[in-house]
Protein backbone atom coordinates (compact mmCIF):
# COMPACT_ATOMS: atom_id res chain seq x y z
CA UNK A 1 0.00 0.00 0.00
CA UNK A 2 1.25 2.80 -0.83
CA UNK A 3 2.07 6.38 1.80
CA UNK A 4 -1.03 8.32 0.77
CA UNK A 5 -3.42 5.26 0.70
CA UNK A 6 -1.85 4.44 3.95
CA UNK A 7 -2.44 8.14 5.18
CA UNK A 8 -5.94 8.18 3.69
CA UNK A 9 -6.86 5.23 5.65
CA UNK A 10 -5.63 6.24 8.29
CA UNK A 11 -7.34 9.73 8.31
CA UNK A 12 -10.81 7.66 7.77
CA UNK A 13 -10.41 5.34 10.53
CA UNK A 14 -9.73 7.67 12.84
CA UNK A 15 -11.64 11.21 12.08
CA UNK A 16 -13.27 11.50 15.12
CA UNK A 17 -10.02 11.77 17.09
CA UNK A 18 -8.02 13.15 14.80
CA UNK A 19 -10.87 15.91 13.51
CA UNK A 20 -10.43 17.84 16.73
CA UNK A 21 -6.44 17.97 16.58
CA UNK A 22 -7.12 19.43 12.87
CA UNK A 23 -10.03 22.13 13.87
CA UNK A 24 -7.80 23.35 16.93
CA UNK A 25 -4.31 23.43 14.36
CA UNK A 26 -6.84 25.71 11.82
CA UNK A 27 -8.25 27.68 14.37
CA UNK A 28 -5.04 28.47 16.51
CA UNK A 29 -3.48 29.51 12.52
CA UNK A 30 -6.64 31.67 11.60
CA UNK A 31 -6.09 33.59 14.58
CA UNK A 32 -2.65 33.97 15.02
CA UNK A 33 -2.85 35.13 11.14
CA UNK A 34 -5.28 37.72 12.07
CA UNK A 35 -4.10 39.41 15.70
CA UNK A 36 -0.55 39.51 14.01
CA UNK A 37 1.01 36.67 15.76
CA UNK A 38 0.12 38.20 19.20
CA UNK A 39 -2.59 34.93 19.56
CA UNK A 40 0.44 32.28 19.47
CA UNK A 41 2.57 34.69 21.94
CA UNK A 42 4.12 32.62 25.09
CA UNK A 43 1.92 35.46 27.25
CA UNK A 44 -1.08 34.99 25.61
CA UNK A 45 -0.96 31.06 25.32
CA UNK A 46 0.00 30.80 28.80
CA UNK A 47 -3.03 33.30 30.02
CA UNK A 48 -5.18 30.59 27.81
CA UNK A 49 -3.80 27.17 29.61
CA UNK A 50 -4.69 29.17 32.53
CA UNK A 51 -8.13 30.37 31.46
CA UNK A 52 -8.75 26.55 30.46
CA UNK A 53 -7.85 24.85 33.49
CA UNK A 54 -11.45 24.95 35.25
CA UNK A 55 -13.38 24.07 32.34
CA UNK A 56 -11.19 21.35 31.17
CA UNK A 57 -10.86 19.44 34.59
CA UNK A 58 -15.10 19.75 34.29
CA UNK A 59 -14.79 18.29 30.52
CA UNK A 60 -12.73 15.51 31.99
CA UNK A 61 -15.61 14.48 34.59
CA UNK A 62 -18.15 15.47 32.11
CA UNK A 63 -16.40 13.09 29.49
CA UNK A 64 -17.56 10.13 31.88
CA UNK A 65 -20.70 10.97 32.33
CA UNK A 66 -21.82 11.19 29.15
CA UNK A 67 -19.60 8.37 28.05
CA UNK A 68 -22.01 6.16 30.55
CA UNK A 69 -25.14 7.94 29.14
CA UNK A 70 -26.01 10.13 31.30
CA UNK A 71 -25.36 14.39 31.79
CA UNK A 72 -24.86 16.84 34.95
CA UNK A 73 -26.33 20.22 34.89
CA UNK A 74 -25.26 20.87 38.43
CA UNK A 75 -21.59 21.20 38.06
CA UNK A 76 -21.14 24.98 37.14
CA UNK A 77 -23.16 25.86 40.13
CA UNK A 78 -21.59 23.11 42.41
CA UNK A 79 -18.46 24.31 41.88
CA UNK A 80 -18.82 28.14 42.09
CA UNK A 81 -20.73 26.87 45.64
CA UNK A 82 -17.81 25.01 46.86
CA UNK A 83 -15.22 27.73 45.55
CA UNK A 84 -17.34 29.82 48.13
CA UNK A 85 -16.96 27.17 50.83
CA UNK A 86 -13.21 27.33 50.55
CA UNK A 87 -12.95 30.52 50.80
CA UNK A 88 -15.17 30.53 54.01
CA UNK A 89 -13.06 27.75 55.29
CA UNK A 90 -10.23 29.64 55.39
CA UNK A 91 -11.11 33.21 55.95
CA UNK A 92 -13.99 32.95 58.29
CA UNK A 93 -13.17 29.33 60.07
CA UNK A 94 -9.48 30.00 59.62
CA UNK A 95 -9.05 26.55 58.22
CA UNK A 96 -5.48 25.80 56.67
CA UNK A 97 -5.35 25.69 53.15
CA UNK A 98 -4.13 22.20 53.39
CA UNK A 99 -7.06 21.39 55.17
CA UNK A 100 -10.14 23.28 53.69
CA UNK A 101 -9.24 22.22 50.22
CA UNK A 102 -9.42 18.36 50.97
CA UNK A 103 -12.74 19.11 52.94
CA UNK A 104 -13.78 21.06 50.10
CA UNK A 105 -12.69 17.84 47.80
CA UNK A 106 -15.15 15.60 50.25
CA UNK A 107 -18.19 17.67 49.68
CA UNK A 108 -17.67 17.85 46.23
CA UNK A 109 -17.81 13.90 46.13
CA UNK A 110 -20.88 13.57 48.76
CA UNK A 111 -22.62 16.25 45.93
CA UNK A 112 -21.95 14.07 43.34
CA UNK A 113 -23.18 10.51 45.29
CA UNK A 114 -26.15 12.40 46.08
CA UNK A 115 -27.15 13.09 42.10
CA UNK A 116 -26.08 9.15 41.57
CA UNK A 117 -28.59 7.96 44.51
CA UNK A 118 -31.42 9.94 42.36
CA UNK A 119 -30.11 8.91 39.13
CA UNK A 120 -29.34 4.99 40.48
CA UNK A 121 -31.47 4.06 43.09
CA UNK A 122 -34.80 6.58 42.54
CA UNK A 123 -34.50 5.90 38.74
CA UNK A 124 -35.28 9.90 38.40
CA UNK A 125 -33.37 11.07 34.94
CA UNK A 126 -30.16 12.91 34.99
CA UNK A 127 -31.37 15.67 33.54
CA UNK A 128 -33.57 16.43 35.83
CA UNK A 129 -32.15 15.15 39.26
CA UNK A 130 -28.66 17.33 38.00
CA UNK A 131 -31.52 20.46 36.88
CA UNK A 132 -33.20 20.58 40.93
CA UNK A 133 -29.06 20.80 41.85
CA UNK A 134 -28.13 23.33 39.95
CA UNK A 135 -30.99 24.92 41.41
CA UNK A 136 -30.27 24.34 44.82
CA UNK A 137 -26.59 25.25 44.60
CA UNK A 138 -27.51 28.48 42.49
CA UNK A 139 -29.37 29.31 45.72
CA UNK A 140 -26.50 27.63 47.95
CA UNK A 141 -24.07 30.48 46.46
CA UNK A 142 -26.31 33.42 46.70
CA UNK A 143 -26.62 31.98 50.57
CA UNK A 144 -23.32 31.67 51.66
CA UNK A 145 -21.79 35.39 49.81
CA UNK A 146 -25.24 36.99 51.02
CA UNK A 147 -23.54 39.06 53.83
CA UNK A 148 -20.37 39.62 52.65
CA UNK A 149 -21.18 39.24 48.87
CA UNK A 150 -17.30 39.01 47.08
CA UNK A 151 -15.25 36.65 49.69
CA UNK A 152 -11.56 38.23 49.42
CA UNK A 153 -8.96 35.14 49.56
CA UNK A 154 -6.05 36.86 51.34
CA UNK A 155 -4.05 33.01 51.46
CA UNK A 156 -0.93 33.80 49.60
CA UNK A 157 -0.42 29.53 49.22
CA UNK A 158 -4.19 28.86 47.56
CA UNK A 159 -3.89 32.06 45.77
CA UNK A 160 -0.95 30.82 43.84
CA UNK A 161 -2.37 27.32 42.73
CA UNK A 162 -4.46 29.88 40.43
CA UNK A 163 -1.51 32.55 39.39
CA UNK A 164 1.64 30.82 40.50
CA UNK A 165 3.69 29.20 38.61
CA UNK A 166 6.43 26.31 39.14
CA UNK A 167 9.68 27.71 40.47
CA UNK A 168 12.84 27.24 38.29
CA UNK A 169 16.55 26.48 38.70
CA UNK A 170 18.98 29.45 39.39
CA UNK A 171 20.12 31.59 36.39
CA UNK A 172 23.03 29.06 34.80
CA UNK A 173 23.65 31.49 32.12
CA UNK A 174 22.00 28.77 29.06
CA UNK A 175 19.07 30.22 27.33
CA UNK A 176 18.86 33.59 29.59
CA UNK A 177 14.99 34.49 29.78
CA UNK A 178 13.61 30.45 28.73
CA UNK A 179 12.26 28.44 31.87
CA UNK A 180 14.42 25.27 31.61
CA UNK A 181 12.55 23.59 34.17
CA UNK A 182 9.42 23.53 32.44
CA UNK A 183 11.70 22.43 28.54
CA UNK A 184 13.04 19.44 31.04
CA UNK A 185 9.11 18.56 31.84
CA UNK A 186 8.43 18.62 28.02
CA UNK A 187 11.09 16.48 26.96
CA UNK A 188 10.32 13.87 29.81
CA UNK A 189 6.73 14.12 28.38
CA UNK A 190 7.42 13.27 25.16
CA UNK A 191 10.15 10.52 25.95
CA UNK A 192 7.57 8.80 27.74
CA UNK A 193 4.84 9.26 25.08
CA UNK A 194 7.30 7.73 22.74
CA UNK A 195 7.75 5.42 24.90
CA UNK A 196 4.35 4.25 25.73
CA UNK A 197 3.45 4.50 22.20
CA UNK A 198 6.39 2.06 21.32
CA UNK A 199 5.59 -0.55 24.43
CA UNK A 200 1.79 -0.23 23.10
CA UNK A 201 2.43 -1.08 19.23
CA UNK A 202 4.72 -4.32 20.98
CA UNK A 203 1.64 -5.51 22.85
CA UNK A 204 -0.63 -5.15 19.72
CA UNK A 205 1.56 -6.87 17.69
CA UNK A 206 2.24 -9.85 20.08
CA UNK A 207 -1.62 -10.19 20.07
CA UNK A 208 -1.51 -9.93 16.55
CA UNK A 209 -3.70 -6.76 16.27
CA UNK A 210 -3.94 -4.06 13.66
CA UNK A 211 -1.06 -1.34 13.92
CA UNK A 212 -0.50 1.35 11.78
CA UNK A 213 2.33 0.61 9.43
CA UNK A 214 5.76 1.67 10.62
CA UNK A 215 6.06 4.99 8.44
CA UNK A 216 2.53 6.24 9.69
CA UNK A 217 3.22 5.13 13.19
CA UNK A 218 6.49 7.25 13.15
CA UNK A 219 5.19 10.41 11.41
CA UNK A 220 2.69 10.70 14.29
CA UNK A 221 5.02 10.26 16.87
CA UNK A 222 7.20 12.88 15.18
CA UNK A 223 4.09 15.18 15.10
CA UNK A 224 2.81 14.50 18.71
CA UNK A 225 6.09 15.13 20.09
CA UNK A 226 6.55 18.59 18.06
CA UNK A 227 3.17 20.12 19.15
CA UNK A 228 4.08 19.00 22.79
CA UNK A 229 8.04 20.68 22.61
CA UNK A 230 6.28 23.67 20.33
CA UNK A 231 3.57 24.08 23.46
CA UNK A 232 6.56 23.45 26.02
CA UNK A 233 8.80 26.21 24.07
CA UNK A 234 5.99 28.66 24.25
CA UNK A 235 4.88 28.02 27.61
CA UNK A 236 9.11 28.06 28.60
CA UNK A 237 9.08 31.79 27.31
CA UNK A 238 6.76 33.31 29.79
CA UNK A 239 7.48 32.27 33.32
CA UNK A 240 6.64 28.65 32.82
CA UNK A 241 4.32 25.83 33.70
CA UNK A 242 1.73 27.51 35.88
CA UNK A 243 0.40 25.68 38.92
CA UNK A 244 -3.32 25.57 37.39
CA UNK A 245 -1.58 23.64 34.62
CA UNK A 246 0.16 21.12 36.46
CA UNK A 247 -3.01 20.49 38.08
CA UNK A 248 -4.99 19.70 35.10
CA UNK A 249 -2.23 17.75 33.81
CA UNK A 250 -2.30 15.46 36.85
CA UNK A 251 -5.63 15.10 36.39
CA UNK A 252 -5.59 13.72 32.30
CA UNK A 253 -2.80 11.78 33.72
CA UNK A 254 -4.96 10.13 36.25
CA UNK A 255 -7.82 9.94 34.40
CA UNK A 256 -6.37 8.36 31.11
CA UNK A 257 -4.93 5.79 33.34
CA UNK A 258 -7.98 4.64 34.62
CA UNK A 259 -9.99 4.35 31.56
CA UNK A 260 -7.53 2.97 29.39
CA UNK A 261 -5.49 1.02 31.48
CA UNK A 262 -8.00 -0.27 34.21
CA UNK A 263 -10.79 -3.00 34.79
CA UNK A 264 -12.87 -0.02 36.02
CA UNK A 265 -12.23 2.04 32.63
CA UNK A 266 -13.36 -0.95 31.05
CA UNK A 267 -16.84 -1.73 32.87
CA UNK A 268 -17.23 2.36 32.47
CA UNK A 269 -17.31 1.96 28.51
CA UNK A 270 -18.88 -1.33 28.87
CA UNK A 271 -21.85 0.46 30.47
CA UNK A 272 -22.15 3.50 28.05
CA UNK A 273 -21.80 0.95 24.98
CA UNK A 274 -24.82 -1.06 26.51
CA UNK A 275 -26.03 -1.05 30.23
CA UNK A 276 -28.43 -3.82 29.97
CA UNK A 277 -25.54 -6.44 28.38
CA UNK A 278 -23.18 -4.82 31.04
CA UNK A 279 -25.56 -5.83 33.90
CA UNK A 280 -26.55 -9.22 31.81
CA UNK A 281 -22.33 -9.72 31.88
CA UNK A 282 -21.77 -8.90 35.67
CA UNK A 283 -20.83 -5.18 35.69
CA UNK A 284 -22.48 -3.12 38.47
CA UNK A 285 -23.95 -0.51 36.84
CA UNK A 286 -25.65 1.15 39.66
CA UNK A 287 -21.44 1.04 41.06
CA UNK A 288 -20.08 2.60 38.45
CA UNK A 289 -23.35 5.30 38.41
CA UNK A 290 -21.50 6.50 41.68
CA UNK A 291 -18.38 6.31 41.10
CA UNK A 292 -18.73 8.40 37.76
CA UNK A 293 -21.16 10.77 39.60
CA UNK A 294 -18.63 11.07 42.54
CA UNK A 295 -15.72 11.92 40.64
CA UNK A 296 -17.93 14.26 38.71
CA UNK A 297 -18.58 15.91 42.00
CA UNK A 298 -14.74 15.62 43.41
CA UNK A 299 -13.95 17.08 40.11
CA UNK A 300 -16.41 20.35 40.04
CA UNK A 301 -14.93 20.72 43.62
CA UNK A 302 -11.80 21.16 41.81
CA UNK A 303 -13.10 23.64 38.87
CA UNK A 304 -14.41 25.82 42.14
CA UNK A 305 -10.92 25.78 43.94
CA UNK A 306 -9.32 27.09 40.84
CA UNK A 307 -11.39 30.03 39.69
CA UNK A 308 -11.85 30.79 43.41
CA UNK A 309 -7.93 30.79 43.33
CA UNK A 310 -7.40 32.45 40.46
CA UNK A 311 -9.63 35.27 40.82
CA UNK A 312 -8.23 35.65 44.63
CA UNK A 313 -11.75 35.65 45.66
CA UNK A 314 -14.89 33.99 45.69
CA UNK A 315 -17.89 35.76 43.70
CA UNK A 316 -21.98 35.37 43.54
CA UNK A 317 -21.70 34.78 39.87
CA UNK A 318 -18.82 31.83 39.87
CA UNK A 319 -20.18 28.73 38.12
CA UNK A 320 -22.47 30.86 36.01
CA UNK A 321 -22.67 28.82 32.18
CA UNK A 322 -19.65 26.63 33.25
CA UNK A 323 -21.39 23.33 32.67
CA UNK A 324 -22.25 24.46 29.34
CA UNK A 325 -18.70 25.04 28.45
CA UNK A 326 -17.94 21.87 30.11
CA UNK A 327 -20.47 19.81 28.05
CA UNK A 328 -19.71 21.70 25.06
CA UNK A 329 -15.72 20.92 25.76
CA UNK A 330 -16.52 17.06 26.08
CA UNK A 331 -18.78 17.04 22.97
CA UNK A 332 -16.42 19.10 20.60
CA UNK A 333 -13.53 16.23 22.31
CA UNK A 334 -14.80 13.61 20.51
CA UNK A 335 -17.67 11.91 23.16
CA UNK A 336 -20.88 10.87 21.41
CA UNK A 337 -24.33 11.91 22.25
CA UNK A 338 -25.10 8.03 22.42
CA UNK A 339 -22.32 7.40 24.93
CA UNK A 340 -19.46 4.69 25.02
CA UNK A 341 -17.05 6.56 22.94
CA UNK A 342 -15.05 9.63 24.21
CA UNK A 343 -11.49 9.98 25.58
CA UNK A 344 -10.71 12.25 28.30
CA UNK A 345 -7.39 13.90 26.30
CA UNK A 346 -10.05 14.60 23.56
CA UNK A 347 -11.90 16.71 26.18
CA UNK A 348 -9.03 18.50 26.97
CA UNK A 349 -8.47 19.42 23.39
CA UNK A 350 -12.31 20.56 23.27
CA UNK A 351 -11.62 22.89 26.20
CA UNK A 352 -8.94 24.37 24.52
CA UNK A 353 -10.79 24.70 21.14
CA UNK A 354 -13.46 26.75 23.03
CA UNK A 355 -11.38 28.91 24.61
CA UNK A 356 -9.23 29.50 21.83
CA UNK A 357 -12.47 30.73 20.19
CA UNK A 358 -12.57 33.48 23.46
CA UNK A 359 -9.43 34.24 23.08
CA UNK A 360 -8.79 34.86 19.50
CA UNK A 361 -12.35 36.78 18.90
CA UNK A 362 -11.33 38.86 22.35
CA UNK A 363 -7.78 39.72 20.69
CA UNK A 364 -9.59 40.58 17.27
CA UNK A 365 -12.25 43.00 19.09
CA UNK A 366 -14.90 41.12 18.13
CA UNK A 367 -18.27 41.30 20.67
CA UNK A 368 -19.66 39.33 23.22
CA UNK A 369 -22.51 38.40 20.12
CA UNK A 370 -20.72 37.19 17.94
CA UNK A 371 -18.52 35.01 20.13
CA UNK A 372 -21.48 33.17 21.67
CA UNK A 373 -22.55 32.68 18.11
CA UNK A 374 -19.25 31.49 16.54
CA UNK A 375 -19.19 28.55 19.77
CA UNK A 376 -22.11 27.84 19.10
CA UNK A 377 -21.68 27.26 15.37
CA UNK A 378 -18.68 24.66 16.56
CA UNK A 379 -20.62 22.73 19.00
CA UNK A 380 -23.23 22.15 16.40
CA UNK A 381 -20.76 21.62 13.67
CA UNK A 382 -18.72 18.75 16.09
CA UNK A 383 -22.75 16.70 16.90
CA UNK A 384 -23.24 16.83 13.08
CA UNK A 385 -19.30 15.36 12.84
CA UNK A 386 -19.96 12.57 15.43
CA UNK A 387 -23.82 11.83 13.67
CA UNK A 388 -22.68 11.69 10.33
CA UNK A 389 -18.98 9.97 10.91
CA UNK A 390 -20.89 7.19 13.01
CA UNK A 391 -23.79 6.47 10.08
CA UNK A 392 -21.01 6.11 8.08
CA UNK A 393 -18.97 3.29 10.91
CA UNK A 394 -22.40 1.34 10.53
Amino acid sequence: MSFLQNARKLLQQNIREYGMYIALLVIMAIFTITTDGIFISSRNIVNLVNQTGYIAVLAVGMTLVIVIRHIDLSVGFLGGFLGAVAAIAMVQWHLPVYVAIPLTLVLGILAGIITAFLVAQMKIPAFVATLAGWLIYRGAILVVTESTGTIIIPDKTFNAIGNGFIPDFANIGILPGVHKLTLIIGLIGIALLIIGEINSRRKKQAYNFEVLPMEMFVIKLVFISALIGGITWLLAGYQGLSWTAVVVLIVVLIYNFITTQTVLGRHIYAVGGNPEAAQLSGINVKKITYIVFGSMGMLSALAGILFASRLQSATTTAGSLWELDAIAAAFIGGVSPAGGIGKVTGSIIGALVMLSLTSGMNLMGIGISYQYMARGAVLAAAVIFDVATRNRAH
